[in-house]
């Protein structure tokens, strides 16, 4: 077999020399293979000293037990599952290894990607990676993840997160530039990696040339063996042993629990790290405030208490200041994550977990378009996950449930995402993947037939579908942004109108992590703050701290935003100047926000703030935050972006409009659609009260889906635009 062997693996080279040639010609042999021992061959250059004591830690990790297996099985098979605990190296060793076997052929079918389900997993390992080749992250390793790219033309590894090169596949399908492409954390069940799972079925027939590994879980390689057929298995072992404890019974109240366990393990005196896996975000940011807010309280003499905050599902990993600091007393760390979390635990100092057992997951409901919260026990899968965290060293993991509880009662693997998500932005994307013949894509999961009908459908009232099911033109367009299609149906429709720049704007700002902070205050000061605030790029530290505003979340805005027009420019799209602080500017960017949005109207139909929508008879507040709530005079009529129904039935980001606006911009045979009801009766006499020519230019407008925005007699609107 013909593989790249590492330079400095512990091997015998007797094979190598011919033993006729005499004792000196060997020493001279041995001499000059030992120079050439030094030198990297990735980059050309000598190794550092720094490359010898990393190559030491990593051949102590438990996956290195595995190499030569791995390297046999990847010459021989095109589809490897590599499967085990976690934390024994997988995912920052099996990357190198390809990198290693693709040297050997001169990466004749192409470079390596690696994909990760986070992006600052996947800038880590890119980071630790590139440390541990001793080459220059960005030029031999890299990564891509979303708003940023650090590669070049000469880089042969890139971490990626699973959504990025589910988009690179939109201008090359068949993925042709790579000679091997990892699945990471597949256990995770991710929307975009089943979809690259199921995508990458197809190509690899295409492609007898392209090698795939998937990295997963022990409880899931039987399923993926089943799922891809004729595979290579190959399993990893932690060699460290996990003291697991459980409770007698059931805990009433898991949260408190876990802070009382995490605060005796700290009077106790035993150090290490602590990681507590609660059941939803919302229980991160109170646990951190009630550890900030006890610190002082404890003993100064067990060291400092250190929160960190690790959020799955945003884009940021947010820290406290300072937490790498140095300190004169011994800092403990406390991480709070969820289930989704575990991958974002990188330090090798932690000694006890404390797991809740129970999640919170989110599942979409496709009848009233947002989703519902259901609390559930956590899975067999996920809970071994959570001791594994444990699995770089000894230490303790604490379950708040009784052993026969998991047993008996909880299921062997998570639900798919692709069975609890609004699948719009997937179906759409598949409907691009069709123009280039691969269209079909054999889930591992089915998802619901509801869910991908109500898809289709809102697809086809956003005019990105044509009369034979097909995507149009707005459709092609509307798939080259990264946003919810929605939302780039309403950037497109602001080219119409002549309010490109404050769309781009207002699709920043809805994209990325609410940049609202939370004054002591109150809901007046609020208020004040966020509607004085003209300069939301003006994201300095201290300007946000003036209007409570979270300046990272402003950043991660600009680098969309800068995304978005780059985008724009790239298909040549017309930009239009700003025209901010116009009267007519407002109704502008109402147009082009209900060409997207105008499935998500709601009316007031009190005076007392319950909002009925249109779409379903669900009855919603405003949400506390937004800039009406408390008014003397809430608007009627609303268009919103979101219905929370984990936030006391509220809609966020809201703006007010006119009914004869909604009348003159949502397709007709949407509006035909809709239930009866009061509110529909009312947008009727609106349609009535227009010309004949009008009319008739709607019911054109129902046989013809793609033919957008038709000419409708202008119509007064109130004259604000406030996006809270």
């Amino acid at each position: 077999m013909d593989y790249f062997v590492s330079y400095s693996e512990k091997q015998c080279f007797s094979e190598l020399f011919d033993s006729s040639d005499g004792e000196e010609m060997e020493e001279e042999r041995m001499e000059r293979y030992a120079a050439d021992l030094e030198m990297n061959p990735f980059d050309g250059l000598p190794f550092s000293s720094r490359y010898y004591k990393l190559l030491k830690e990593r051949e102590e990790l438990p996956v290195w037990q595995v190499k030569y297996a791995f390297m046999e099985s990847l010459h021989h098979h095109q589809i490897v599952i590599v499967s085990g605990d976690a934390k024994t190296g997988k995912s920052s060793q099996v990357p190198q290894w390809c990198a290693e076997y693709s040297l050997s052929t001169h990466f004749q079918h192409g470079t390596i990607v690696c994909t990760q389900t986070h992006k600052h997993t996947a800038v880590w390992l890119a980071l630790q990676v590139a440390d541990e080749m001793d080459v220059n992250i960005g030029h031999e390793v890299g990564y891509v993840v979303p708003c940023e790219s650090c590669c070049n033309s000469e880089t042969i590894l890139r971490y990626s997160t699973d959504d990025m090169l589910q988009r690179e596949m939109m201008s090359n399908p068949f993925l042709s530039n790579y000679g091997i492409i990892i699945l990471d954390d597949v256990h995770e069940r991710t929307l975009p990696t089943d979809v690259l799972l199921g995508l990458l079925k197809d190509v690899v027939i295409l492609r007898p040339e392209l090698k795939l590994i998937v990295i997963t879980s022990t409880q899931m390689c039987t399923k993926l063996q089943t799922y891809y057929g004729s595979t290579s298995l190959i399993t990893v072992k932690s060699r460290y042993q996990v003291e697991v404890v459980y409770t007698c019974c059931i805990q009433k109240d898991n949260f408190s629990s876990a802070l009382r366990l995490l605060f005796e393990i700290h009077n106790s005196k035993e150090r290490g790290d602590i990681v507590i896996f609660l059941a939803c975000e919302q229980e991160i940011g109170k646990a951190y405030k009630i550890i900030q807010q006890e610190g002082p309280n404890l003993n100064p003499e067990l060291g400092e208490l250190v929160p960190v905050l690790l959020y799955p599902s945003e884009r940021e990993r947010i820290l406290k200041p300072n937490e790498e600091g140095p300190c004169k007393n011994y800092r403990r760390r406390v991480l709070l994550t969820t289930s989704f979390g575990g991958s974002l635990v990188w330090i090798k100092t932690v000694a006890f977990v404390i797991d809740v057992g129970i999640e919170k997951r989110k599942v979409y409901s496709p009848r009233i378009r947002t989703d519902a919260v259901v609390i559930q026990p956590i899975s067999k899968s996920q809970a071994e996950m959570r001791r594994q965290i444990l699995g770089m060293s000894s230490g303790k993991c604490f379950c708040l449930y009784p052993e026969e509880f998991t047993d008996n009662e909880v299921k062997l693997l998570p639900p798919a995402k692709i069975q609890e998500s609004n699948l719009t932005s997937m179906v759409l994307f598949l409907k691009r993947m069709d123009i280039a013949g691969l269209g079909h894509c054999d889930f591992m999961d089915r998802p619901a037939p509801e869910s991908l009908m109500q898809a289709l459908e809102d697809l086809d009232y956003l005019a990105a579908l044509d009369n034979d099911g097909n995507l149009s033109e707005f459709g092609i367009i509307m798939s080259e942004f990264p946003i919810d299609p929605q939302l780039s149906k309403a950037i497109l429709a602001s080219c119409e109108f002549d309010c490109v720049e404050e769309m781009l704007t207002i699709a920043a700002m809805v994209t990325a992590p609410s940049c609202f902070l939370n004054p002591p205050q109150g809901t007046e000061e609020i208020a004040e703050a966020r509607t004085s605030s003209t300069g939301l790029y003006r994201s300095t530290e201290k300007w946000c701290q003036e209007y409570f505003l979270n300046c990272s979340a402003l950043r991660m805005a600009e680098a969309i935003r800068a995304e978005l027009d780059d985008i724009m420019k790239r298909i040549e799209l017309p930009i239009s100047a700003p025209a901010f602080g116009l009267k007519e500017n407002v109704l502008r960017i109402k147009k082009a926000l209900l060409s997207g949005y105008f499935m998500q109207i709601a009316r007031d139909v009190d005076g007392a703030g319950n909002y009925l929508m249109l779409s379903h008879r669900q009855v919603a507040q405003l949400h506390p935050l937004s800039i009406y709530y408390n008014t003397a005079r809430i608007p009627e009529w609303v268009v919103f972006h979101e219905f929370s129904i984990p936030e006391n039935n509220s809609l966020k980001i809201i703006s007010a409009i006119s009914p004869d606006l909604f009348v003159e911009l949502a397709p007709q045979y949407y509006f035909s659609n809709l239930p009866a009801s009061e509110s529909k009766a009312i947008l009727q006499e609106e349609i009535n009260h227009l010309s004949p020519i009008s009319t008739t230019g709607k019911e054109e407008k129902t046989n013809s889906k793609d033919k957008e925005y038709k000419k409708y007699p202008e119509t007064p609107a109130k004259q604000r635009c406030i996006i809270q």
